[in-house]
């Protein structure tokens, strides 16, 4: 028996849009996260107490590690599907914020986060916050040698904030390096997945509440939404890419090696893993402490301010408290507090893309600077070359970004107008009596001839720039 919300349910058009592609590439590397990681629970052991391995891994037999290092390499090398499982979830972890940020992106440029949907927006932002939390805490739960040194560098950062340092950092880490920290990043990164879920479920309920906005368009209106009935038509579409994603992480999991942790071995407190390089998601935290000069420190009141530390801390919060409220802002600027259910094209507000594009320049440069000893080497450059460079990119690219997205923006709108104007160019040059030359076009919406038709007259020539007026 089909009731009348089933009813309606089926009768609902959904539009065709990136956004709903990168949405359901999110959903996909959730889901996998999920499952892969209540499969590890079951075998992971979240310990810091040293033992002396055993397992089958011969290389490392006999050494002492911790309890949490020994049962990753059980995992990998014991476990039936171990090492499968460990790797898909760790790729679904570096697939995630991407398509996240993508969906942010699409959502900024699109203005898709003005009224109703700012709440939409709010979460997103949290939700991407909340899985780089995720990603930080998974990414030293291994204990190996190389998150061991990942650790470091976040006790001496902790270390280093103001007045709190030291109490926070003993709360982190239970005491001395590396105390329990690896206890306490279990318990972080249980809780930040649940977070992380209870905001993916409550950004897909206000979706679905507030239903689907399109571009505007030819029949789209804010009553009318032109796309693809709900069922079965977008479901199978959302069905089939869910599984294409699951697919390719599972094809990367079994095919591409990601944190052989065994080549790394156990990490030690005495131990640094030279040449280090961050999970890229969070590569712009660890690029915007190496783009600081050094030795920024002011003694106030009898206490060293180490601004290398909280000039880095202060831009990037800065920045994503503005993402975070950007909505709220707009709003306040440009006194719109309509409803919309349509979006914008980028170009029809060049300001926001503007902005938009400066933004992107800026969390580009820091992620940048995250990999500048390997943009060093690679270019066999000085590492301070390469610094200097980045610097001058973090100040001066957003500037830069704004002023070429505002100005292409402005010339599609330009162009846009002036096919209004005077129709659609033919490519056809005529010679007027008075010896110039105009070329033939056609009024806007006019269908192309199809083959062995003869177009239509042109109604309105276009004087070609340079030619005398006819």
């Amino acid at each position: 028996m089909v009731t009348r919300r089933t009813a309606r349910w089926r009768r609902r058009v959904q539009p065709t849009t990136w956004s709903l592609l990168w949405g359901t590439v999110s959903a996909g590397c959730f889901v996998a996260l999920l499952i892969t990681g209540v499969i590890l629970m079951v075998f992971y052991d979240a310990s810091g107490d040293l033992i002396t391995y055993g397992g089958s891994y011969a290389l490392l037999r006999g050494t002492a590690m911790s309890r949490a290092f020994a049962s990753t390499l059980w995992l990998s090398f014991d476990v039936p599907g171990g090492l499968l499982l460990r790797q898909a979830h760790h790729w679904a972890a570096l697939l995630l914020p991407a398509s996240l940020l993508l969906q942010l992106a699409g959502a900024f440029f699109t203005a898709a986060f003005r009224r109703p949907r700012r709440g939409i927006w709010v979460l997103t932002v949290g939700a991407f916050l909340v899985v780089l939390v995720c990603g930080w805490s998974g990414y030293g739960l291994p204990d190996d040698d190389l998150s061991g040194t990942g650790l470091r560098i976040v006790q001496g950062t902790t270390l280093a904030v103001p007045f709190v340092g030291t109490w926070l950092t003993s709360v982190l880490f239970g005491g001395e390096f590396p105390g329990r920290i690896i206890e306490h990043l279990y318990l972080v990164h249980l809780l930040a997945s649940a977070v992380a879920l209870g905001l993916v479920v409550l950004r897909l309920r206000a979706a679905w509440r507030l239903g689907p906005v399109q571009l505007p368009g030819p029949g789209r209106t804010a009553d009318r939404v032109v796309g693809l009935p709900v069922w079965p038509q977008a479901v199978v579409r959302v069905a089939g890419l869910f599984s294409v994603t699951l697919g390719v992480i599972t094809l990367m999991a079994g095919t591409l090696t990601i944190s052989p942790v065994w080549r790394y071995g156990p990490s030690s407190p005495g131990n640094a893993y030279a040449g280090s390089q961050p999970d890229w998601y969070t590569a712009f935290l660890d690029g915007a402490l190496r783009l600081v000069p050094p030795g920024w420190e002011v003694v106030v009141a009898g206490r060293t301010w180490t601004l290398a530390l909280l000039v880095p801390l202060a831009a990037i919060g800065l920045f994503f408290t503005l993402l975070l409220l950007w909505p709220y802002a707009e709003e306040r600027l440009t006194d719109d507090r309509t409803d919309h259910q349509l979006l914008e094209r980028p170009r029809d507000n060049p300001v926001r893309t503007g902005l938009g594009a400066a933004g992107i320049s800026f969390y580009g440069a820091l992620w940048a600077a995250g990999s500048a000893d390997i943009l060093a080497t690679e270019f066999a450059v000085s590492f301070e070359s390469v610094l200097w460079v980045l610097r001058a990119v973090v100040l001066a690219g957003p500037v830069v970004a704004y002023l070429l997205a505002v100005g292409v923006c402005r010339a599609l709108r330009t162009t846009e107008t002036e096919r209004e104007r005077h129709g659609i160019e033919t490519g056809a040059i005529v010679r007027l009596p008075s010896g110039g030359y105009v070329e033939l076009s056609e009024p806007r919406g006019n269908t192309p001839p199809g083959l062995g038709e003869v177009a239509p007259a042109a109604t309105e020539p276009r004087a070609l720039v340079g030619s005398p007026p006819p």
